[in-house]
């Protein structure tokens, strides 16, 4: 039996190649601001071969075995995680678990840098609490501060967190936090896998 080629690379006669799963990535997200997604658009750069992206929060119907790898991205909320984030991880543990994985948070407190090491990060400690799907990859990205977005109320409440968290509390004006090496670094060792 003669040997098939892709790209020019033989592949050996036992294995089964299926050229609508070939270097294709599944990347979820829940964002309220837009940070993870702008986050998720820079990653996206690093990736090979197609890149589905959909939001978590549309209840996406999803076929995880037209994939080779997964990327979820979450952010915090006044200290929360969205709750279809935590849903949408337990309910598909087992696809998640199948694929090569990774996962990040994006958080202000990300600004601080000790802060922004999964292992010492409060909001990857509870996610590994509340969650059943243990990601074999973390990271930890802080957001931004975007008062000219936020309602009066939320303002306020913001500027509270901050004040007592050492951050900005001008609400004149807006601040990307997010280190863009380390989403690259991320980025980098999440296409390796």
């Amino acid at each position: 039996m003669p040997k098939q080629t892709i790209n020019n690379q033989e592949m050996p006669n036992n294995e089964v190649f299926n050229e609508t799963t070939a270097n294709k990535t599944l990347v979820l997200y829940s964002s309220v601001d837009g940070q993870t997604l702008k986050i998720i658009n820079h990653i996206k750069q690093s990736l090979s071969g197609d890149v589905s992206v959909f939001n978590i929060d549309e209840n996406p119907q999803l076929d995880f075995s037209l994939y080779q790898k997964v990327l979820v991205g979450a952010s915090i909320r006044y200290g929360n995680f969205r709750p279809n984030i935590i849903k949408f991880v337990n309910q598909h543990k087992a696809q998640l678990d199948a694929l090569p994985n990774a996962f990040f948070v994006v958080c202000l407190t990300a600004r601080k840098p000790e802060k922004a090491i999964p292992e010492n990060n409060a909001y990857m400690k509870k996610f590994d609490q509340i969650s059943k799907w243990q990601p074999q990859l973390k990271g930890v990205f802080a957001g931004a501060l975007l008062y000219s977005r936020y309602n009066w109320w939320q303002t306020l409440l913001i500027q509270l967190i901050m004040k007592m968290t050492g951050g900005s509390t001008d609400k004149t004006q807006d601040i990307e936090l997010t280190d863009w090496q380390k989403v690259d670094s991320f980025s980098q060792d999440f296409a390796a896998r």
